[in-house]
């Protein structure tokens, strides 16, 4: 097998320029949008605006008058301040001294949307943008994602108030985007049967589905993470069927004329024919991160047969497309092969309550193997470990090990990937904490993600049930009785129908639309100007562009143009850490200059890192790793995007691949301190306790409707990411409050180890 590049294997982002024919021709219903529409418009007399010294101020009941977004208005107009105020803050667009006036003009557009919702209740994207975009940036991102929202929405405003130039016709028809199926013309001249495969976790669904792939003579497999394309690569691999690997940093590709492939869903295939073709987890098409990739796959594949596997309410969104596209629709609807319970009780937190074939679920890997090692102390039998960011080698012999009733494996920590589809033996699903870091707070766990993570449960018959005593039934529960009722509330409850499919802003239309505006206008802003006038139909939605216009502004101050501006959007990126904006910045660059793409020549890349044995373990260091391997991770990315310039793709494979290992090894040598493990899960339901108390003082009686909204779809952190590779720590926090101080590295130990081997894999009974 060869890691090769192959032409058209690059990501829909980076090579499908979609020839928008229809585009000019279809103006359609689109709203009007000026310098002055509704939220921007300049307010006469303007109030004083209060300071607030701490969150006190927001304390308290609404307002009595009807003006319910009252708090919501002072927080957005206080955080506003505080970014006027801030030196670091830095306004797209503005100059180094902001006029008071623009200042003063933004705060009075503020109190007018927050009055055109409280008075008349007018509260959409359409008819009340502004007040729209920053309360959804307060619900889904807390003050965080507030303050980057703020930011967003006054740069525009300043572009506004400075070039007061009109949308042309010409402008809005290329932002119309209420027929996306006619993007794929050559699709549409096919006559296609979609296959919708619809069921519960462990009912066979995708088992059909891919019987039908494994006998076409073309075809691919497309899944939402890495793990689950290397699981079916590796499933064919093993009958003698020709099959290719297709991620976003790996392409394998087999000595055959005609092969199978397995991918992500970001890398399907839309430019070949192909008999079959299989789309996993079809009800992630409502994500508002990755849905995107769902739609173009489930709209452009040219596949004769087109499969989808998913929920049941993914039902009515598939009729409605394929209404559009003219397509044949066969529904198969499936029953779950065994019965699935949740237990009336939690394990109490007492792990000797464990039994053999439990799954006990946790959010990090820090968490996995401290969770690992406190259950061999406290139960003596072996644990196995599987998350996604195992090699994968590694994570076929721990799913092996855990599978085998011939030994003493009685348990796996997990990862929420087992969500996903890994083969195991589970009995019953145990969840750790119902609480999770989504990279911006702590939240709980939404009823897909429950459903999902705990269907597995029953998934196959476990070595308890191996002799054919016991009935093959799924058992789901928590660790401690607090967890317990998110857990029932979860199985009790059913996500409402999936109503819109996620669309992004095709790169061939920004690159137009960007044409319109002068060279020093920065990306970011024409993306927001693009989402901001855009129309879709009520089959659709625009996925969330946050992170993209981040990274934009990012490598702004590099010269490229706007199409190798868009694939470094659709890049693995982190900004989370200056070592990691470096590496991305030093890229950039590379890109501009057209050489120092070398490994070796990027700026952030400390290499050293991998052989370095330090005194102590430390959650820095362990930060330090985990940055590395991200920023590896990207390099790997690009260079199949701009081959002839980042040319060390084998050293960076093999530096990864010992990082990687290097990472394993010291995660299990570690000492844990098992005595604060429950405290942190007390603390991260405090967490979100104190996070859900600062929504009800903001947005009173909404904040309750808000939440139940957000937590009945997949939201950032559940499965936005194609390699879900999971964290080293959810926060600094958890790592500190886990690893035991002053663990000395043994040298011996750099660049060994792997789970299953070794001393630090052997149960130790506690004194």
């Amino acid at each position: 097998m060869n890691s090769i590049v192959r032409p058209g294997w690059v990501c829909r982002v980076c090579a499908a320029r979609i020839p928008h024919i229809f585009l000019h021709q279809q103006v359609g219903a689109t709203r009007t949008f000026t310098a002055t529409a509704p939220g921007f418009r300049e307010k006469s007399n303007s109030k004083k605006i209060t300071r607030f010294a701490d969150r006190s101020c927001y304390k308290g009941s609404q307002s009595k008058d009807g003006d319910k977004f009252r708090l919501l208005k002072r927080l957005i107009i206080h955080r506003f301040q505080g970014l006027i105020d801030s030196e670091n803050t830095r306004f797209v667009g503005a100059s180094d001294k902001i006029d008071p006036a623009h200042t003063k003009q933004f705060i009075n557009a503020i109190s007018e949307s927050c009055d055109l919702a409280s008075k008349n209740d007018i509260t959409t994207r359409a008819e009340n943008p502004l007040f729209f975009t920053l309360r959804s940036a307060f619900v889904e991102g807390n003050v965080k994602g507030l303050d980057k929202e703020i930011k967003y929405s006054f740069s525009k405003f300043l572009f506004n108030t400075t070039h007061d130039e009109a949308i042309t016709s010409a402008q809005l028809a290329l932002a119309n985007f209420q027929h996306p199926e006619e993007w794929y013309p050559a699709t549409r001249a096919l006559q296609r049967t979609v296959h919708l495969h619809v069921g519960p976790t462990n009912s066979g669904k995708t088992y059909h589905a891919l019987q039908a792939l494994q006998k076409a003579k073309s075809g691919v497999y497309a899944g939402p993470l890495r793990l689950l394309a290397h699981e079916v690569y590796s499933r064919f691999q093993s009958q003698g069927i020709p099959v290719a690997l297709v991620t976003g940093e790996e392409q394998r590709f087999p000595d055959a004329d005609n092969y199978l492939v397995a991918c992500t869903v970001e890398m399907s295939p839309l430019n070949q024919i192909l008999d079959v073709a299989v789309i996993d987890e079809i009800q992630m098409i409502a994500d508002n991160q990755r849905g995107w990739a769902w739609t173009s796959a489930v709209l452009g594949l040219m596949a004769k047969e087109l499969h989808l596997c998913g929920e049941e309410r993914s039902v009515d969104i598939i009729k409605s497309i394929c209404a559009k596209t003219g397509d044949k629709l066969v529904i198969h609807r499936y029953e779950r092969l065994n019965t699935l319970e949740t237990m009336p009780k939690s394990l109490d937190g007492n792990y000797r309550k464990l039994e053999k074939g439990d799954a006990i679920v946790s959010f990090s890997r820090v968490g996995l193997w401290a969770l690992k090692r406190s259950i061999e102390r406290k139960t003596g039998k072996r644990c196995a470990i599987v998350y996604g960011g195992l090699p994968p080698e590694t994570r076929a012999q721990q799913a092996a090990l855990f599978n085998d009733p011939d030994n003493d494996y009685d348990f796996i920590a997990a990862s929420d990937a087992i969500g996903m589809g890994l083969n195991l033996s589970i009995k019953r699903v145990i969840f750790e904490s119902v609480a999770k870091n989504d990279g911006t707070a702590f939240r709980l766990l939404n009823i897909p993600e429950i459903k999902q993570i705990g269907g597995r449960a029953g998934r196959y018959r476990t070595a308890a049930q191996q002799d054919g005593s016991g009935e093959n039934k799924g058992y789901v529960t928590a660790l401690e009785p607090a967890d317990l009722p998110t857990v029932k509330q979860g199985f009790e409850s059913n996500a409402p129908t999936i109503s819109s499919a996620g669309l992004q802003l095709p790169s061939s239309v920004v690159e137009r639309f960007a044409k319109y505006f002068p060279d020093e206008i920065p990306l970011s802003f024409i993306l927001l100007r693009l989402r901001d006038i855009c129309s879709t139909s009520s089959q659709y939605h625009l996925c969330d562009i946050k992170e993209s216009i981040e990274v934009a502004d990012l490598i702004q101050e590099y010269e490229m143009p706007v199409s190798d501006r868009l694939t470094f959007l659709a890049a693995p990126v982190n900004t989370r850490d200056q070592n990691s904006r470096t590496v991305v910045k030093s890229m950039a660059r590379a890109i501009t200059e057209l050489s120092g793409g070398h490994l070796l020549d990027i700026d952030g890349l400390d290499l050293d890192l991998i052989e370095q044995a330090p005194q102590e373990v430390t959650p820095k260091f362990l930060g330090m790793l985990e940055a590395l391997h991200r920023a590896l991770g990207l390099y790997l990315w690009l260079s199949y995007r701009f081959p002839n310039l980042f040319v060390s793709q084998t050293l960076a494979f093999h530096a990864k691949g010992l990082l990687e290992t290097r990472i394993n090894s010291l995660l299990s040598t570690m000492r844990f301190d098992e005595g604060k493990r429950q405290k942190l899960r007390q603390h991260m339901r405090a967490q979100i306790e104190k996070q859900r108390q600062h929504a009800k003082d903001i947005l009173g009686d909404q904040a309750e409707a808000e939440e139940e909204q957000m937590h009945h779809y997949e939201v950032p952190g559940s499965w936005n990411e194609e390699g879900h590779e999971e964290p080293v720590m959810q926060n600094m926090e958890e790592a500190e409050a886990l690893i035991k101080p002053e663990q000395k590295v043994d040298p011996a130990l750099v660049g060994s180890g792997t789970p299953g081997s070794g001393s630090g894999d052997r149960p130790t009974t506690s004194p």
